[in-house]
């Protein structure tokens, strides 16, 4: 196998809806380190809360670590400007969205492609939570981005 498989472009991140094209851009901000990791952050807190903004953070931290230390190999990542799509990361963003629907026997088989099975329900359910958080952020679709990709704030509302 192509060391490089789980890069394979299948699609475009404008294609996605708002939380699976959030899910792949906070994926690859995670993975990138802190500096990145802090351009979210204060995102969670501002929109959510700060008690569930650090809730839904601490759950998809734990989630991309826990898929980083038993994942059956390394999760390939693109930058995070890049329009495409990789094949790793498109499997994580239907994860998300699958188990932020509730459609929890979904959610555990495509966990399963990720992590071994034993650690399959824990990863759902910290999918859940962090899915669940971004539907409640109402972020931006893809295409209101005008071809940016960066991450997905809610609209913002001018009042007057």
């Amino acid at each position: 196998m192509h060391s490089d498989a789980g890069a394979t472009p299948v699609g475009i991140l404008a294609d996605l809806n708002a939380v699976a094209a959030a899910s792949v851009i906070y994926l690859r901000l995670w993975h990138d380190g802190a500096k990145s990791q802090s351009k979210f952050w204060n995102q969670f807190a501002v929109t959510l809360g700060f008690a569930q903004g650090r809730k839904s953070l601490q759950a998809f931290d734990r989630l991309c670590a826990l898929c980083a230390l038993h994942g059956h190999r390394p999760m390939i990542k693109r930058t995070v400007n890049c329009h495409y799509l990789g094949s790793d990361e498109a499997c994580f963003a239907n994860f998300i969205t699958t188990a932020a629907d509730g459609v929890q026997a979904d959610a555990m088989l495509i966990a399963t492609l990720l992590v071994p099975p034993n650690i399959a329900p824990l990863i759902t359910s910290l999918a859940t939570d962090f899915g669940m958080a971004l539907k409640q952020m109402h972020l931006d679709t893809p295409k209101a981005l005008d071809g940016q990709i960066k991450p997905l704030f809610p609209p913002q509302v001018t009042l007057h």
